[in-house]
């Protein structure tokens, strides 16, 4: 997301929370017909099993024994291209403006492919026409939590404070033998979240979250970046189901001991939400 992008969404965002605080709340009033509230608002747990097509961009470079890896291309130079994952979101809401918030995405690419360049990784040398088989595997596991700070019966804004728990490997094997790298750690992120309703059975949201660890703060020799952006839209067929769709992009740079990477995914996504 460029700087114009990035300020055009804030300004929008607090031109729609500045509306939301000015209109009067709906929950102050001693009763809300159930007829003027959103369908599916009234749920403790919610439960999105989805499937999401990103476009990935990852590079990787790995040092060993004193000798410098090459910025490696998962894409151009090892042939991974795109793949569809599962994804699990669950929501716990003890109170009216109070979410606990779990995500889950097992993230795995893999390819076969003729090496048409030098490549170095973990000091070893993979020369051109050599044949490769390369794999990523990212664990992507978000806890979080969310307060509403604005709440109205067609919409809210809230915080959200959370730990992005990443583990990811990414391998290169050759008729040499196999090597891997590994990097895994907790990022603190803090984001935000709008939501409204412009009618009873459609929900239009927009969230993101963001956080740097700097190399100087290492947290065990780990240390890394996220920007995490999604838009979607959510049909309520009824109280205890929805179906949902959206548009996700996450952005993550991380540096562990001797290893440098860069994963960049983002594409549509969908899914079907069950609430009770």
């Amino acid at each position: 997301m460029t700087k114009t992008h990035a300020r055009a969404l804030v300004s929008a965002v607090g031109t729609t929370v500045l509306l939301l605080a000015s209109t009067a709340p709906a929950w102050a009033q001693s009763f809300t017909p159930a007829s003027d509230l959103p369908i599916g608002e009234t749920y403790r747990v919610e439960l999105m099993a989805g499937m999401w097509s990103p476009s990935p961009q990852i590079t990787v470079s790995s040092d060993a024994f004193g000798i410098a890896g090459t910025d490696i291309d998962f894409g151009t130079d090892l042939g991974i291209g795109s793949e569809r994952f599962g994804e699990v979101r669950l929501r716990l809401r003890p109170g009216r403006k109070h979410r606990l918030r779990i995500d889950y995405i097992p993230i795995r690419y893999a390819a076969q492919t003729t090496v048409e360049r030098r490549l170095v990784f973990r000091g070893i040398a993979y020369d051109s026409g050599v044949p490769v088989n390369s794999a990523i595997r990212w664990d992507a596991w978000r806890l979080g939590y969310e307060y509403d700070l604005i709440h109205r019966t067609r919409g809210y804004f809230g915080v959200i404070l959370e730990a992005r728990y990443t583990d990811i490997e990414a391998a290169l094997e050759a008729p040499f033998g196999r090597e891997f790298t590994r990097a895994r750690g907790p990022i603190p992120a803090i984001g935000g979240v709008l939501r409204l309703y412009p009618l009873r059975m459609l929900a239009i949201a927009g969230e993101f979250s963001l956080f740097r660890l700097p190399r100087d703060t290492r947290l065990d020799e780990f240390s890394g970046e996220y920007v995490d952006y999604d838009f979607s839209a959510v049909i309520n067929l009824t109280d205890n189901f929805g179906v949902q769709g959206g548009y996700r992009s996450l952005d993550l740079n991380v540096t562990s001991n001797e290893d440098v990477g860069r994963l960049k995914l983002e594409g549509a996504y969908f899914g079907a939400l069950l609430r009770f």
